[in-house]
């Protein structure tokens, strides 16, 4: 069996190990793989394993030999599932590995914010402690998170453990959701979207990217929120309208925001957040902590597994439909 890795270097820049993985088969592991190298890299593997490199119904057609897809990461938007279920291949997804890694850069961000943790920072290293006439000095009001409320814009299990830690800091927190777990993590008051926007002091997005709600924070959307109000995503960036979140940044609209994902990423070196007032940007780390990371390679691999012992887990489409055309 003739396994490809197309594109391993995020997942694992060299702290983690592919033995599990290469014992499965005859493994060729690549750290980046371009769009004009996808078929030839990809020509008699029988399994193929993406995070960002793009599968498409075309690319499929001309790869025979094609057995399965296991996308190293939870979306799995890079490869045509439905075209994958026409040719009997399951594609398989990694849920729920990181939302301990997810929590903590939410709560990165906003104490970042709360505390001028950088700035200040940056003040020592510059020399302001040293001069300073008292034992301690501080540029910007330091602000706690007891009694802010919180907002959170999807209910899900990232969007339930944010919940779980702004209760621990004595925070308030109201959450507007699609669908609403079964079970409602303690402390959480569901409300409608414009009272989560009027009455929040933070407002983090957890809610997964659709057609219908891409760029739906707008304009209007950021108009509604407190002008001292910040704003997380870890989420998507494309939910976000990114001129307009510049714009109303620029304009004090909101006191600041938290991004860890970008609508382009890498981002052009015009992006208006790039150089947005307070505006604090991470490179899509959230998910990247080591333990996240390692358990991602375990399921992934798990989910390979199972799958040549004849089982199906964590399969996004229904390769069953339609075996027929699974040659093309």
């Amino acid at each position: 069996m003739r396994l490809v890795v197309l594109d391993g270097h995020t997942l694992n820049p060299g702290d983690l190990s592919w033995d599990d993985l290469r014992a499965l088969g005859d493994c060729e592991i690549h750290e980046r793989t371009s769009a004009d190298e996808i078929l030839t890299r990809s020509q008699g593997a029988d399994v193929l394993l993406t995070n960002k490199t793009v599968l498409d119904d075309g690319t499929m057609a001309q790869l025979p030999s094609l057995k399965y897809i296991g996308v190293l990461a939870t979306g799995y938007n890079v490869v045509d599932t439905d075209a994958a279920a026409r040719r009997g291949i399951p594609v398989t997804n990694v849920p729920e590995y990181g939302t301990g890694s997810v929590v903590q850069m939410v709560f990165a961000h906003v104490l970042n914010h709360y505390n001028h943790v950088a700035e200040h920072s940056a003040s020592v290293r510059e020399g302001t402690w040293c001069r300073s006439k008292d034992f301690c000095f501080w540029e910007y009001p330091l602000v706690e998170l007891q009694g802010k409320t919180l907002g959170i814009v999807g209910l899900g299990k990232i969007g339930s453990a944010v919940a779980t830690a702004a209760v621990a800091f004595g925070m308030r927190v109201l959450a507007h959701s699609r669908s609403v777990p079964s079970r409602l993590p303690e402390g959480v008051v569901l409300a409608d979207l414009g009272q989560v926007l009027e009455e929040s002091d933070v407002v983090s997005l957890h809610c997964p990217l659709t057609e219908q709600n891409k760029g739906f924070v707008n304009a209007g959307w950021l108009g509604r929120m407190k002008r001292s109000a910040f704003l997380v995503n870890t989420g998507r960036g494309p939910l976000i309208d990114e001129s307009a979140l510049a714009d109303a940044l620029n304009r004090g609209d909101i006191a600041g925001a938290g991004l860890d994902v970008l609508a382009e990423e890498p981002p052009s070196p015009d992006c208006r957040l790039l150089t947005a007032k307070n505006c604090f940007i991470t490179p899509h780390i959230a998910w990247a902590t080591h333990g996240a990371r390692e358990r991602l390679m375990d399921t992934a691999i798990g989910n390979l597994k199972a799958f040549l012992s004849g089982e199906s887990v964590n399969v996004v489409n229904d390769p069953t439909a339609c075996l027929c055309t699974k040659n093309g």
